[in-house]
């Protein structure tokens, strides 16, 4: 199985026309199709469903698909990799992170590696702990910021010096804004809207979030998850809940229709940045590993 035919693979579930792609990869499309068809031959299941117009994915095409998307990524990561050690220090960084404010002290430690070297790139991937860590386990990420709850077990990490403070998303004009703080007993009979880590019991550790609600987690009516917290105030803004998160991730400012509480009694959820264990990291990701061991340093 040939890297080369897997782009090509790609290009049509891209595109859903053979003649198309053909196209787009700059060869004949007898030729595409034939290259497709010894890839279902070579697999022992077709891939594709063709049309008079269009092909679509069998079952087993969107499998192949994601599987031929993670080769062809970290194939043209590792190229450019050692492409990178033939120049000084240059290449691309790969983070995965959560959305935190935390990514405003990260932003400042990537601003002076750029200065020192201005030929590294920086690639930033948003989504909670399992979609982060996957990625970080398949060597597509260098890095990952993850909130707590989050199983760090099997990583190194540093930990990160701020915590991220949980509070309630609602609207602006709602009877509950007009507290200081949210308790337990405001939230048990109101439509909630929670990130899928946060409302997972974990057999690992404690989940310091489900413990805050002590007895009536159980009695929740949790009428949607989200896992970036942008989404869940598109639904906060429509009415749907009212949105358990952390400061400082939604905009609250005068134009927004929405408003932040902070729990009481208070909630706050530790940072980590994480690495694989025994990771060889490229000359950039090297860098960045030091500034961040200097900058994040434990007592």
């Amino acid at each position: 199985m040939e890297i080369r035919v897997l782009r090509y693979f790609l290009a049509v579930a891209r595109e859903q026309n053979i003649t198309v792609a053909a196209n787009y990869l700059h060869i004949t499309q007898p030729t595409l199709s034939r290259q497709i068809k010894e890839l279902e031959n070579e697999l022992g299941f077709p891939l594709l469903v063709r049309k008079s117009h269009n092909v679509i994915l069998t079952e087993e095409g969107m499998l192949f698909r994601n599987r031929a998307e993670e080769i062809v990524s970290m194939v043209d990561k590792t190229e450019d990799e050692f492409k990178a050690m033939k120049n000084d220090i240059s290449g691309d960084i790969f983070i995965g992170t959560a959305e935190s404010h935390i990514m405003k002290h990260i932003a400042k430690i990537l601003k002076d590696l750029q200065n020192e070297f201005p030929n590294i790139h920086y690639h930033l991937v948003s989504g909670n702990e399992q979609d982060v860590t996957d990625l970080l386990d398949k060597g597509l990420l260098d890095f990952c910021i993850l909130v707590q709850p989050a199983d760090i077990s099997k990583y190194d990490y540093l930990n990160l010096p701020d915590k991220d403070v949980w509070g309630v998303v609602m609207k602006k004009d709602d009877v509950l804004a007009q507290k200081q703080v949210i308790t337990r007993s405001d939230l048990v009979n109101l439509p909630l809207i929670c990130s899928r880590q946060s409302i997972q019991k974990m057999e690992y550790k404690k989940n310091n979030f489900i413990e805050w609600f002590e007895d009536d987690f159980d009695k929740l009516n949790i009428v949607s998850t989200f896992n970036l917290p942008y989404n869940a105030s598109i639904l906060v803004d429509a009415n749907i809940g009212y949105a358990i998160t952390i400061d400082k991730v939604i905009d609250i400012s005068n134009d927004s229709s929405v408003c932040f509480r902070p729990l009481s009694p208070k909630l706050e959820s530790k940072l980590n940045i994480v690495w694989k264990k025994y990771s060889v990291f490229s000359k950039p990701a090297e860098k960045l590993l030091q500034k961040l061991k200097l900058t994040f340093k434990e007592d």
